[in-house]
Order: structure tokens, then sequence, then C-alpha cells
């Protein structure tokens, strides 16, 4: 079957779910190109060829943050979702990892091209913080979610995402 040009392209991907020892969560933001407005969005990226999601993390980490050695926690999350960049539709499959790391300085000199021109910035949030923002946060639903995770731990599966 030949994919038709109106049909996603398929990405999987990984986000990674940065914490440090004060619980805050290292974000991305972008600009929406529909509304103008800032999103925040977990580190993280497409899967390459013949990679492992372990071994997209560890990559995605260290181009976007510099952080060289990476203990990959559990999968917490998947979801999916259509999403459209670069004038390309993508049926983007996420899968969200936990990662405890020490606060640290972000090196973004690894970004690619498209992470140059697309990030507009990345700060550590607090749970007080993220629920104070009026900015979009991605996945919409990150607000519970990371409180949950923050309350019990890992879930025994991921639980997957609808927002």
């Amino acid at each position: 079957m030949t994919r038709g040009q109106d049909e996603p392209v398929l990405r999987t991907s990984v986000r990674l779910l940065l914490l440090d020892e004060a619980d805050r969560l290292l974000m991305f933001s972008s600009i929406d190109d529909s509304d103008g407005h800032t999103f925040w969005f977990p580190a993280g990226g497409g899967r390459e060829e013949g990679e492992t999601l372990a071994q997209t993390a560890a990559r995605e980490a260290h181009e976007e943050t510099g952080l060289t050695e990476l203990a990959l926690g559990p999968e917490v999350w998947r979801r999916r979702a259509i999403g459209s960049w670069g004038g390309t539709t993508y049926d983007c499959q996420e899968h969200y990892f936990l990662a405890r790391v020490g606060s640290f300085d972000i090196d973004t000199a690894g970004f690619t091209e498209d992470e140059r021109t697309s990030i507009t910035g990345h700060r550590w949030w607090t749970q007080d913080e993220l629920n104070a923002t009026g900015d979009r946060l991605v996945p919409g639903n990150l607000r519970s979610l990371l409180a949950a995770l923050l309350v019990s731990g890992p879930p025994e599966a991921p639980i997957i995402l609808t927002a």
C-alpha cells in the first residue's frame, strides 16, 4: 500500500521527563505557527533508523542538553498525536521516559538545524510554576500527570494519554 499525500508520516519519538533533585522538570519552548503562542514540551525527539528507544533517549539527551550519561528510568506515558511542522503532517507516537538527573547547565550546542530555528528557550520548571503558567504545555494534561507521578511514582505499565 502506498502512502497517499494526505496521509501523515509515522514518527516514533522519545520524550524525556528530566527531573532534578528538586523535582523541577526541564522543558523546551517553541512558538505555535497557527496562533503565535508559546508552548512548552519535554526534551526528546524522533527515533532514527535502527535505534532502540533507549538509544534515541540517550542521543536526544546529549543533543539537546549536553548530558553525556543518562540513567533512563521507566516508560511512564505513551501518547499519539497528529501534528504538522515544516509543511509535513506527522502521526506522532511518543514514548515518555522518566530520568532523574542532578541539576546542570543546559548545553544546546548539539541542536540540529531544525531545533536551532524552532526552539526558542528552555528552563527548569517547578510544579507550582507549571500550575501558574498561561502557556500551553505538551502533553495538555502535563500538570496533573506530573503531580501524580511525583506523588505515586512510576506506574506499573505506561499510561496511555489522550491529550
